[in-house]
């Protein structure tokens, strides 16, 4: 089997990488260790920047987003019993974000990439990546009962954390920056309309909580709790009674309770790997960095990340300049790097530690003062959460 551009994985990057590559007219092959329905049902992140919403309406995935999805136009900070509402496109110039699962995005280009795009294979486990060092790199995978190889020119490892691909970079020419953070977040879906038309992150001396939606009908809401914690430990009730106790402000809001349909837990980490190339192996998305969920940043870089592939491929193809692509690590880093310090702002700015002093207590809420007191500050905030130029 032998292709142009060998993708392993069919999350957001792999999917959308196989779609940018389709519509410039180079081929491709997906791999996909888990099925179809796996893929279609995992719960990822939900919030997609300008950039994002305007690659996935470009590559004609956006219908179905434009019609369910729910644009938002700021986001509410809570500190102190205060609400601070910032306003997107007043303070960016017109940019806001959208509200629309990864699983739902996920849908939208499987079907498309199954209508006319390359081969997808699901249930094809990547085993290995070799030759990247040459001109001939190669894929080992599992298919069907049986092992095959995918020859290609250039392999993209859109794989995840756990994948194979980072294993193909020499350990001596890697370099690892991550911190784990010591807490994580207890996630419930509750079938309730959202208690508010926006999300709300608030800073409370109990810990963290944010107050996020799916749909008109369908909330999620985010609790801080210590790392390592098990989501069945917190009765249903209990976790209301939580809500309710760190999203309190001074006027009349209320939370809505309703059936809580699913707990998890998701553990905070920050994770760059460095290079994201090497020869013919390309990383993009979580299998070369990681962000805690603050800063709504995962699924957006690997669109930067893939947006910024096929504009590499595309111009080595067109022109037979490499100098895009002998750029790749260095240009998707500086973006990663920026989203880095925005979601690590944010987690700090937000999050209370275990072990916090009353003297960063009170350097958190001087963060979030000046905030909501400098229209600098308050832009800063803004456009990184509305997403850093795919340029």
């Amino acid at each position: 089997m032998r292709t142009t551009v060998g993708i392993i994985g069919a999350g957001p990057a792999g999917l959308l990488l196989a779609r940018l590559l389709h519509d410039a007219g180079i081929e491709s092959v997906v791999l996909e260790s888990r099925d179809r329905a796996y893929v279609e049902h995992r719960q990822r992140a939900g919030i997609l920047e300008q950039g994002t919403v305007d690659v996935l309406r470009a590559v004609g995935a956006g219908e179905r987003m434009d019609r369910e999805g729910l644009r938002h136009d700021g986001i509410e900070l809570r500190f102190g019993g205060r609400r601070h509402r910032v306003d997107f496109p007043g303070l960016t110039g017109g940019s806001s974000v959208m509200v629309y699962a990864q699983t739902e995005v996920c849908k939208d280009l499987i079907a498309l990439q199954l209508k006319d795009g390359g081969p997808l294979l699901f249930e094809a486990e990547a085993l290995a990546v070799e030759g990247v060092e040459g001109d001939r790199p190669r894929i080992r995978f599992r298919h069907e009962g049986r092992q095959d190889v995918l020859e290609c020119d250039y392999v993209a490892g859109c794989d995840g954390f756990w994948g194979v691909a980072r294993q193909a970079v020499p350990a001596g020419l890697s370099r690892v920056f991550e911190r784990t953070y010591p807490f994580g977040w207890l996630g419930i879906l509750a079938d309730v309309p959202p208690s508010h038309d926006e999300l709300v992150y608030a800073r409370h001396d109990r810990g963290f909580a944010l107050l996020s939606m799916r749909s008109p009908t369908v909330s999620r809401l985010y609790l801080q709790v210590p790392e390592g914690t098990d989501a069945e430990a917190w009765g249903d009730e209990e976790i209301w009674d939580e809500l309710d106790r760190r999203l309190e402000t001074d006027d009349d809001w209320r939370l809505r309770r309703g059936p809580i349909t699913a707990k998890s837990v998701t553990p905070m980490r920050s994770y760059v790997h460095e290079p994201m190339r090497y020869g013919r192996l390309l990383l993009a998305g979580d299998a070369a960095h990681i962000v805690p969920p603050t800063g709504a940043k995962g699924l957006n870089l690997a669109v930067g990340d893939v947006v910024t592939l096929a504009r590499a491929l595309v111009r080595l193809r067109d022109t037979g300049s490499a100098e895009l692509l002998d750029a790749y690590s260095a240009s998707c880093l500086r973006r990663v790097w920026q989203a880095e310090r925005f979601s690590y702002d944010m987690t700090t700015m937000l999050h209370r530690a275990p072990d916090a002093s009353p003297f960063e207590d009170r350097l958190q809420l001087a963060r979030l003062e000046r905030v909501a007191g400098s229209r600098a500050a308050e832009t800063d905030l803004a456009e990184g959460y509305t997403g850093f130029p795919l340029d």
